[in-house]
């Protein structure tokens, strides 16, 4: 249907009517002529967007109306409305007719806004909701202009004690709280030593305009702690009130980023000495001790031993300072010290099993091995190798027929999804199904993952897995794709073809359009300059950083690469992986410098959480990868030989 018909039809009611009628029986009455109508459908979408683009707004309506029953006509709708907010009679049709959809959450929060500039605040108070701080803060700014004064001034003042600024929309509402009576100098002191906490000395300077001046004085010392905090070693701090004290302890925490055993010195010789609060002394007793633990430093274990505060991560670290000094009694000592929850887990199962078969305890030691030789993971895997037995991969691929995933894809959530992916605007498609999983029972969302995978989104077809806490459909969570790159440069540089795959595993979840946070791209996530310092060492002209998109350029860089760190570390896996994450620099900072180590070990004991997963991840991958390759599997302890003192 083109415009001008469309025209014609609107200007006749009764010719609309019926060729409305017309159409929607046709709609029922053939897949064929469906599939025609909703072709010219996406046709008319098409067209009615780029007059709205171009300013055309009447042939436009004409245009929209009769696509009422397409799948994305709410977010036609919604490009209409965002640009006539003043029309709140339709707003609010559109905010109760399609209150499901993704577009009703965003035009509310661009409507709230007209609201609050147009200073409509009962409007905006019946109106309101949002997940959004600079929306709240309106919200309550809202309130105090109806009268609702001490309410607003309440919820301010939580909205206050935060160590970072707020958004601009909070501006208003938050100089109100600063005038009030509500605005202590203790309230005051609480946000000023939350902006220190976080760095934020702008922040604290601006809030120390609030305090009285004796307490600015006080101020004016934390702050130059904050800048110098090698001034707690001056006379001043010998003794004094518990103000005094904590500026004492913010120094330390400071010195202890730049010089650890600077500050254990200084805290160890003066702590005492000082009117300082229990709890504070606590907290940075386990800073230090834990700074120590992840610096491999051999006065942690005994520093860790001494503390009150003890939590999940003390506990652990405990257990890995153990592990490196390799001494399996401290070791079986700190395990003991788990709670019943973590030593049932198969990291620790696994320490468990070579705590008690290093102490002597071969028989207990060799069934917690066997049972945990079950498990499909990391310390499974090296567990069935203890034990030699074969790795239980566990392989259930979800059964679903294709009538269902056809049903599946009928529901106006997922016909939405597949409009945008048809219409090629692959994030519109992928924004909606993330609103839509929203709303999805675990049954549900394993339906959605298998629709992911037939629809060859592999990473969101995984991640949609694991939100519905189903994991043996290897299929589905290991894809075996790009196999001809794969293949071709594993046997270039001579590695292991299921180990580049996977890398790409944990790295992107085959998504070759991935991007990090820091700008790592495509399947095995590679820095631009990385990429172009492969490209100058393989005598290769240098593309556009576009080009690690590329699935084959990406693979082999990404190959030669990590070959280039495994011939850096003497051929170890281990080592290679974890410089392929962490950067060569710090791995070199990991090794031992005494003696040789167990690979296992090593790899426990590696500084950074990030790391230290992602070695385990990317072996255990590599070893289903293997299994799923129908290679000749090597056993996982073949990558894992002793770490050699640097």
């Amino acid at each position: 249907m083109g415009i001008s018909q469309c025209v014609k039809i609107l200007k006749s009611p009764t010719k609309w009517m019926s060729q409305f009628l017309l159409v929607s029986g046709l709609l029922f009455s053939s897949g064929t002529l469906f599939s025609q109508t909703l072709d010219q459908q996406r046709s008319d979408f098409l067209a009615a967007e780029k007059l709205l683009q171009n300013g055309n707004e009447r042939e436009f309506l004409a245009l929209a109306a009769p696509l009422e029953d397409y799948p994305l006509y709410p977010y036609l709708q919604y490009q209409w409305l965002k640009e006539h907010l003043e029309q709140t009679d339709k707003v609010l049709v559109f905010l109760s007719a399609f209150k499901e959809t993704r577009y009703a959450e965003l035009l509310r929060s661009e409507w709230l806004v007209y609201l609050a500039n147009k200073e409509r605040w009962l409007e905006y108070i019946a109106n309101y909701q949002a997940d959004n701080r600079a929306l709240e803060c309106l919200f309550y700014w809202a309130h105090y202009k109806v009268g609702n004064q001490q309410l607003a001034l309440q919820e301010a003042k939580r909205l206050w004690m935060v160590g970072h600024e707020q958004a601009k929309q909070c501006d208003g509402l938050l100089s109100l709280f600063e005038v009030s009576p509500i605005l202590t100098s203790d309230v005051v002191w609480q946000r000023f030593k939350l902006a220190l906490k976080e760095d934020n000395e702008s922040l604290a300077s601006y809030v120390q305009r609030f305090l009285p001046q004796p307490d600015q004085r006080m101020a004016d010392l934390w702050l130059l702690v904050h800048k110098k905090p090698l001034l707690i070693q001056t006379e001043q701090f010998l003794s004094g009130d518990e103000q005094m004290g904590a500026i004492f302890v913010h120094g330390v925490d400071r010195i202890a980023k730049l010089d650890l055993d600077l500050a254990i010195t200084i805290w160890d010789a003066r702590k005492l000495d000082l009117l300082i609060d229990n709890v504070a002394i606590q907290q940075l007793d386990r800073k230090l001790a834990l700074a120590l633990a992840r610096n491999q430093d051999v006065r942690a274990y005994s520093r860790l031993n001494k503390l009150f505060d003890v939590d999940a991560e003390v506990r652990e670290w405990k257990v890995r300072v153990a592990l490196r000094e390799q001494n399996w009694q401290h070791i079986a000592e700190a395990l003991a010290g788990l709670s019943f929850e973590e030593q049932q887990t198969p990291q620790w199962q696994y320490w468990q099993a070579r705590a008690l078969v290093e102490n002597g305890y071969f028989e207990q030691g060799q069934v917690i091995y066997n049972k945990l030789s079950e498990d499909r993971s990391y310390y499974g895997f090296m567990a069935a190798d203890v034990v030699n037995k074969p790795y239980s991969i566990a392989d259930k691929p979800i059964a679903i027929a294709e009538s269902e995933i056809d049903a599946f894809i009928g529901t106006t959530d997922f016909k939405v999804v597949q409009e945008f992916k048809i219409l090629g605007r692959e994030t519109d498609a992928k924004r909606q199904w993330w609103f839509a999983l929203k709303k999805l029972s675990k049954e549900q969302l394993i339906i959605a993952a298998k629709l992911a995978q037939k629809w060859q989104w592999d990473q969101i077809a995984i991640v949609t897995l694991v939100k519905a806490d189903y994991w043996d459909d290897l299929a589905l969570r290991f894809p075996v794709k790009y196999l001809d790159a794969v293949q071709h440069n594993a046997s270039r540089q001579a590695i292991d073809a299921a180990l580049i795959l996977g890398i790409i595993r944990q790295e992107s979840m085959l998504d070759e359009n991935a991007r990090s946070a820091v700008g790592a791209l495509g399947l095995m996530q590679i820095m631009p300059n990385t990429g172009k310092q492969m490209a100058h060492q393989l005598k290769e002209t240098w593309q556009l950083e576009s080009s690690l998109f590329h699935p084959s350029t990406n693979i082999k860089y990404g190959s030669y690469y990590y070959k280039q760190l495994l011939l850096r570390f003497g051929g170890h896996f281990a080592l290679a992986m974890a410089a392929y994450n962490a950067g060569p620099n710090r791995v070199i900072k990991w090794l031992p410098t005494d003696r040789t180590m167990p690979a296992d070990i090593w790899i426990e004991i590696i500084p950074y959480k990030e790391t230290r997963k992602y070695v385990a991840s990317v072996l255990s991958y590599t070893t289903i990868y293997q299994q799923r390759m129908q290679l000749n599997p090597l056993k996982i302890t073949r990558f894992l030989f002793d770490v050699p003192p640097y």
